[in-house]
């Protein structure tokens, strides 16, 4: 059975971002909407700048206008957008075809009924992303968690990542009782806001590949 890739997300410090991919990360993502990892994008350059191209960089955005996806593209290298807002289905496809990028849709999830209308971004996203459904003032990295048993059985043509409320302690169980094979970190490896702890993010990864 393939193991379980992993996503740290949140990054903020370069060193960090290094770490996070020779231990074995999948996906690093830098956040460039309102929240305590928020980084701008000459910062951003400076985190991905020596990272291996085999680990993924991901730019988290909130309803971002083609100006500010435009100017990420040409500031930052950047494998994937991460969109974390009300995107549409029409923009989340709109935004694939208009700058050839793929796209993680990030879905809240809270209830079954949450998951069936997620159903809407299968096949339009290239990848999508569950997490606990967000607080008004803040799309993502709340630290809460939300029943993984709804994804258990749960059928989308998309890969997709399990989020929200994900730690060294119980990573192994939200796998087995969600079915993720992707999974994404941010608060859950964190010393403070934003810093991340080499030793809780070696034992997440360690936990979630197990």
């Amino acid at each position: 059975m393939a193991k379980t890739k992993i996503k740290i997300c949140g990054l903020t410090d370069p060193a960090a971002a290094e770490w996070a991919a020779e231990q074995g990360a999948s996906f690093l993502g830098v956040v460039f909407a309102k929240s305590p990892r928020q980084v701008d994008l000459p910062r951003a350059a400076e985190i991905f700048e020596f990272v291996p191209a085999k680990a993924a960089k991901v730019g988290l955005f909130v309803d971002p206008t083609d100006d500010q996806l435009a100017e990420a593209m040409n500031q930052v290298r950047l494998d994937y957008f991460q969109l974390h807002g009300q995107e549409s289905a029409e923009r989340v496809e709109a935004i694939r075809l208009e700058f050839g990028m793929p796209v993680i849709k990030a879905v809240g999830i809270a209830t079954s009924a949450d998951l069936a209308a997620a159903k809407a971004y299968d096949e339009i996203a290239d990848m999508l992303l569950f997490d606990a459904r967000p607080s008004a003032d803040r799309a993502g990295g709340n630290g809460a968690a939300f029943d993984w048993t709804l994804l258990s059985g749960a059928k989308f043509k998309s890969p997709w990542f399990l989020a929200g409320g994900l730690t060294p302690d119980n990573v192994a169980d939200a796998v087995a009782k969600s079915g993720a094979k992707l999974v994404d970190v941010s608060s859950g490896v964190e010393s403070a806001p934003g810093v991340k702890d080499p030793d809780l993010v070696a034992r997440f990864i360690e936990a979630a590949k197990g």
